[in-house]
């Protein structure tokens, strides 16, 4: 019988569980297409790059997706179990909630374990690939294409404008090219009608003009006696390099170190090497300190030699010869310009590496906040579930957005904490799963109790209770 409740809590929470995480996996995947969607417009992106960002996009979006479809699909379950009085029917069997919501809670551990490491494995590279690919989309230029009364720009050296076009998309009319080849002015080319072809391997583009004038001023910037050219044309060819519009392939070593590209080793080890840096500037700080002013740690030499003698100057300048004094004053005005260039440039570095390990921590703790949020939504959807007692997409997804919101909000102000080194990156980075995890706690002890926190009838008893309180007819004999 045990082994029949396993099996149908299971068979209950997989199908809510696989529509759930791709609904919520395709939603968040739409977001980040929508944020980078002017990036990729009119750049000519084949399919199989579009794909390759989109996936690359997506990749990270798991770690969210995974929590939200947990506890939708955990609220789904139970709302439906307990719809059917399925629930009652366990229970008055002797079978405790707990109990039943076991092979879930192995199953929530599963979950947790394969989020962590995706985000531990798979997202790093996926953020590799993603920066380095979307930043050779960013740096392409727009495919070519020429529109009627506008210039075109993107061919360096270039600005080509049509005045018309034809239906065809390659017969061009009213041309007027301008072409920056020397200092002193802009080469024109006016055509009255021409014919775009590109060469088959899509590198050159060919203007074949006819009914022209080409204008050319030749000289140089030391002679201001320039030879101005003025050549007429019945038919004229031109080529231009489209090499420039291409998108360039750049390795993807570039990005490697970056603490979103590591796993969570990796960021130990950066770590230590960060950690071990701090040090080292605190040693080239004091080192420095003692060169400039060896002075400042050692003692009275003379007050030691020659204890009796008291002496006392109105100020410093009266025991300094007068033909020296000038050479002093300067040496230490010298003196304390490089430490206040070196103590400024020291902080300057010190906060840099301080905020260097606030963010690789940040990111170590992302990689176990998160799969723990997996476990943690689960015990607030499955005992909401059996207090709401209701199926479908209705109640139990209002429900589920709301909390994963408080638990987004909480994830996002607690990393905005810890980057303006309000709070440390422990508690930043599981605020979410802090505040939480008691909430879980407060709602399966409701749940194994039969709660009535959801029902609107116990909440209208209640408030009628205490209507009849306060209307309560008083006693003459007391007035």
């Amino acid at each position: 019988m045990i082994k029949k409740l396993d099996k149908l809590i299971l068979k209950s929470f997989i199908g809510p569980f696989i529509v759930t995480f791709f609904i919520a996996f395709f939603v968040l995947m739409m977001q980040g297409l929508w944020k980078y969607l002017d990036d990729l417009v009119g750049k000519g992106l084949d399919f199989i790059t579009i794909g390759k960002f989109l996936w690359y996009v997506s990749a990270s979006m798991l770690t969210l997706a995974m929590p939200i479809a947990i506890l939708i699909s955990s609220i789904m379950t139970f709302g439906n179990l307990g719809e059917s009085f399925e629930l009652v029917a366990i229970k008055s069997s002797g079978i405790s909630l707990l109990r039943f919501m076991r092979p879930l809670m192995f199953m929530a551990v599963l979950f947790s374990c394969i989020t962590f490491m995706f985000a531990n494995y798979v997202i790093p590279y996926a953020n590799l690939k993603f920066v380095t690919l979307y930043n050779d989309i960013f740096y392409k230029k727009p495919a070519f294409e020429l529109k009627e009364g506008v210039f075109f720009t993107h061919i360096p050296n270039y600005a080509i404008k049509a005045g018309k076009k034809d239906p065809d998309g390659k017969t061009i009319r009213n041309v007027l090219i301008y072409e920056q080849t020397n200092y002193l002015q802009n080469n024109t080319i006016i055509a009255e009608t021409g014919v775009m072809t590109t060469s088959a391997d899509k590198k050159f583009l060919e203007f074949n003009l006819t009914n022209g004038y080409r204008y050319q001023e030749n000289g140089n910037i030391a002679d201001t006696a320039t030879e101005y050219i003025r050549l007429g044309f019945t038919s004229f060819k031109k080529l231009f390099d489209l090499s420039a519009l291409q998108k360039q392939t750049t390795s993807d070593t570039v990005y490697r170190g970056n603490f979103k590209m590591l796993t969570a080793g990796q960021i130990s080890r950066t770590l230590d090497s960060l950690y071990k840096l701090n040090d080292s500037l605190s040693v080239r700080m004091n080192r420095t300190m003692a060169t400039s002013l060896p002075y400042a740690s050692g003692q009275d030499t003379v007050r030691q030699t020659i204890p009796a003698v008291k002496t006392s100057y109105s100020r410093f300048d009266s025991i300094i010869p007068d033909s020296a004094r000038y050479q002093v004053t300067e040496s230490a005005i010298n003196i304390a310009n490089n430490l206040k260039y070196n103590i400024e440039n020291a902080g300057t570095e010190l906060e840099n590496r301080k905020t260097e390990i606030r963010y690789n921590k940040i990111e170590w703790h992302r990689k176990f906040s998160l799969s723990m949020a997996c476990f943690v939504l689960f015990f607030i959807g499955a005992p909401l579930g059996s207090i709401i007692r209701k199926g479908g997409l209705g109640m139990p997804l209002v429900v589920a957005i709301i909390f994963f919101l408080i638990f987004h909000l909480l994830i996002m102000f607690g990393e905005k904490f810890v980057k303006e080194s309000i709070m440390s990156p422990f508690l930043g980075m599981w605020l979410g799963v802090l505040v939480l995890t008691p909430v879980g706690i407060f709602l399966t002890y409701k749940a194994m109790h039969d709660s009535q926190l959801f029902n609107k009838e116990f909440y209208n008893r209640t408030i009628t209770r205490v209507k009849r309180f306060f209307n309560k007819p008083k006693d003459p004999l007391t007035t």
